[in-house]
């Protein structure tokens, strides 16, 4: 089983015509998924990836015309704000933003907006999701995971592909692989997914990757301690980082002696979860 996407997900690329959507696209068709329609102001009319999928002018228009329910957004920073309120306001119940860079007030007014419209976003920065044998939405390769019985949640995306590999090198499997991303405002938290895998009958065990800055892995081994049955394991990205310094991720930043790794690590373990010290070590403690 999966959560958030699957075969029936109808998917919309929105900037399906940029070089970024375009590719992306491309491996996106490849791997089956269900990708209904792209939108690009001004393009609307044209057939993309050898006449395979249609482009409208508005989200609007491509909803009203394919019965999508989930958009993946590649248009650049400073329209991603505008991209997601178009495709809430069109009727799309989950929005996977994977444009980074996008400035934290416009987040602010997006997550403010959704909320009220009960639409769930994944990201923004972020490099989508991914059920292996049935779909993928967003950038993730496919070819790096087998459909299995393990959850996947990560902050990073670099070692999302090095763990979900790495389980396949040893035949095991994900349900599905859920990049929340790392911005310090986004859509989805460690805890909407633990929620959704713990609920997920088909989940058995949940891999936790998460990095140095915030307080989101504290307050995932928190609901694990209270309301996770399944056994989960995790990896901390981050923990040679100077303090003050960003690390990749806007959110990854040790400010004021919180958001260490060294926190997170004595949370998570306080909460029963098994910490990896490399991602590589993260199959044996699944076994």
């Amino acid at each position: 089983m999966s959560i958030l996407v699957n075969k029936k997900t109808r998917l919309i690329v929105q900037g399906i015509t940029g070089h970024e959507g375009y590719f992306h696209s491309q491996q996106m068709l490849a791997y089956n998924t269900n990708l209904v329609a792209g939108v690009t102001p001004g393009k609307g009319g044209e057939w993309v990836l050898e006449g395979k999928v249609p482009v409208f002018d508005s989200m609007k228009l491509a909803v009203e015309a394919t019965g999508a329910n989930t958009s993946v957004i590649f248009v650049p920073a400073r329209f991603a704000a505008d991209a997601m309120f178009e495709a809430a306001d069109a009727g799309i119940g989950l929005i996977v933003t994977i444009t980074e860079g996008v400035p934290v007030q416009d987040m602010m007014r997006v997550r403010s907006y959704l909320d009220q419209k009960n639409v769930r976003l994944v990201g923004p920065n972020c490099p989508g999701l991914l059920t292996p044998g049935e779909t993928k939405v967003g950038i993730i390769p496919g070819n790096i995971a087998l459909p299995g019985s393990i959850g996947v949640v990560s902050r990073s995306g670099t070692l999302t592909y090095e763990v979900l590999y790495a389980l396949k090198q040893i035949g095991l499997g994900a349900s599905t692989c859920v990049g929340i991303g790392g911005d310090p405002v986004n859509g989805t938290s460690f805890i909407d997914v633990l929620e959704m895998f713990e609920d997920d009958p088909k989940t058995e065990k949940v891999v936790l990757i998460g990095e140095i800055g915030g307080t989101d892995e504290e307050k995932a081994a928190e609901f694990i301690a209270n309301s996770m049955s399944k056994p989960v394991v995790s990896f901390i990205a981050g923990q040679t980082a100077p303090p003050g310094k960003r690390m990749g991720h806007a959110g990854a930043i040790i400010e004021g002696g919180s958001g260490t790794a060294e926190d997170k690590v004595q949370a998570l373990q306080a909460a029963g979860v098994q910490v990896a010290r490399h991602p590589e070590e993260i199959p044996q403690l699944l076994r």
